[in-house]
């Protein structure tokens, strides 16, 4: 015979798991006297027992944090996975990793519904922006809960770079480098990031006298054959002399594909990449690129879970342009 778990208690009471995490808990101010009432009739009618992780909830002393990260098209998040795993045990955390598909609503419920019953102390969301109901299940829980390198809205905490400033910058870069036909490659134009990013890019064409060209921007998910598609589009539709891959792997899709159409690679197109991951030292050219600093964010998502309510809620970190042989 199974275990009773909490969600089963939850479907019994007719309350969400969330709620039964809060009763358990002894938090009286969420939830009315009938709700803790019901809870506790599901309880024994079903003999759920207590295991480690409910007694965790119950006297408020978990010492997990769970990790929430988007399947990876890109190879970032593993820096800041690394730093929040480094810096957790230093304060004798631990760590659980749950992967939340591609923008998958039923995958991200199935995720943070694992993580609600668990319980943890608190959630980092890497690269994840949720869909629907996985939003309200996440406000609902009552767990404290920070976006690492995006953002959902306004009123969440997030640790990311300016992605404004990265696409003003790495355009400006290379209109001081003399170009003006500069293509903005692979990024999802209808998401946060993407949108700032094209943002950023128009502002600085606009300050420097450059026409906008909707051709110039490619859609994509900054995947390494998102950078190639849009390099066979480049070459075949537009004149453009430089292009800004919205990844490593996007400018190492573009690279590639350019040299297999006999485009050389400064000379004839300047590409330079966002991220500065290692991989931008071992192609050839060597990837000029706008280098986040991955590790410092999630160093900086930790100490934010925890942070007081005075504290900003919203953190940017710093980034820098590495000139390599690509521009």
């Amino acid at each position: 015979m199974m275990s009773v778990t909490i969600k089963d208690v939850a479907k019994n009471a007719n309350v969400s798991i969330a709620t039964v995490s809060r009763v358990l808990a002894g938090k009286k101010e969420a939830y009315s006297l009938a709700t803790e009432k019901r809870v506790h009739k599901a309880i024994q009618e079903l003999g759920y027992k207590k295991n480690k992780a409910a007694v965790e909830l119950v006297t408020m002393k978990s010492n997990v944090i769970a990790i929430l990260v988007s399947t990876p098209k890109t190879n970032f998040a593993m820096k800041i996975i690394e730093s929040i795993q480094k810096n957790a045990y230093k304060k004798d955390l631990s760590v659980i990793i749950l992967f939340v598909g591609d923008n998958d609503e039923e995958t991200q419920i199935k995720a943070l519904n694992t993580v609600i019953e668990r319980p943890v102390k608190g959630i980092l969301l890497i690269s994840v922006e949720l869909c629907g109901d996985a939003i309200n299940l996440l406000k609902n829980s009552g767990i404290s809960n920070v976006f690492v390198s995006t953002a959902m809205s306004k009123e969440s905490k997030f640790v990311s770079s300016d992605d404004f400033k990265i696409g003003y910058e790495a355009t400006k870069f290379l209109i001081h480098k003399g170009h003006k036909k500069i293509g903005l490659s692979s990024l999802e134009v209808d998401k946060f990031i993407g949108q700032q990013r094209v943002a950023g890019y128009l502002s600085a064409l606009k300050d420097h006298h450059i026409p906008q060209n909707d051709d110039w921007i490619f859609d994509g998910d900054y995947s390494y054959e998102s950078g190639v598609a849009s390099m066979q589009y480049y070459a075949s539709q537009t004149d453009i002399t430089a292009v800004i891959g919205a990844s490593d792997l996007a400018a190492i899709g573009i690279i590639n594909t350019a040299q297999k159409l006999d485009i050389n690679v400064p000379d004839q197109l300047a590409v330079i990449s966002i991220d500065g991951t290692y991989l931008v030292d071992i192609v050839s050219p060597r990837i000029t690129s706008v280098t986040q600093s991955f590790y410092n964010m999630g160093e900086t998502a930790l100490k934010m879970l925890f942070s007081k309510g005075n504290e900003s809620s919203h953190i940017y970190t710093s980034f820098q342009i590495d000139e390599r042989e690509s521009s």
